[in-house]
């Protein structure tokens, strides 16, 4: 026969034990898919392979030429942002370009971004004097997470990154 005595002091250092290891095991699952995301070089995409990294201005022109794009060493404009917490009709239709281009913005709800627009040189239709095509990054913690190319005429157009 064979006799078990479990006290409550024995339950609660289980339990304490079990809770421990659950914890450290969720905080280290958190941690990969957060290093992962910060530290991925290239990320497989609906439309190809693509790194997200921007960080600093030579990871953002490497970014922008992924996509064939010619722009100024240097941009025209930054500009910090606050991403709504609720998404009118223009987030809305802005988040369906995002979506295309494997970026969601409502993962940035009521985050501070800055958006980094330089000026495209070699757009079809345009000269490279021309300065009304641009290509805008949304940026949070040295990672692209949305934009656009754009044109600031009053005809103008909005797409992904990507030449359409």
């Amino acid at each position: 026969m064979f006799v078990l005595s479990i006290t409550s002091k024995k339950i609660k250092y289980i339990a304490a034990v079990l809770l421990l290891v659950i914890f450290a095991g969720v905080l280290t699952t958190v941690s990969r898919v957060q290093l992962k995301k910060l530290n991925t070089q290239s990320v497989e995409t609906k439309t190809g392979v693509v790194n997200f990294k921007a960080g600093n201005n030579k990871e953002r022109l490497s970014f922008i030429s992924q996509f064939g794009w010619e722009v100024d060493s240097e941009p025209e404009e930054v500009a910090e942002i606050i991403i709504p917490q609720e998404f009118d009709d223009v987030y809305n239709n802005y988040n369906e370009i995002q979506l295309k281009q494997d970026c969601d913005l409502r993962e940035y709800c009521g985050k501070r971004v800055k958006r980094w627009t330089y000026i495209i040189k070699n757009y079809p239709g345009y000269s490279e004097t021309d300065t009304c095509v641009r290509i805008n990054l949304l940026i949070f913690d040295g990672m692209v997470i949305g934009g656009d190319v754009s044109s600031t005429e009053i005809s103008g157009f909005m797409h992904t990154f990507r030449k359409e």
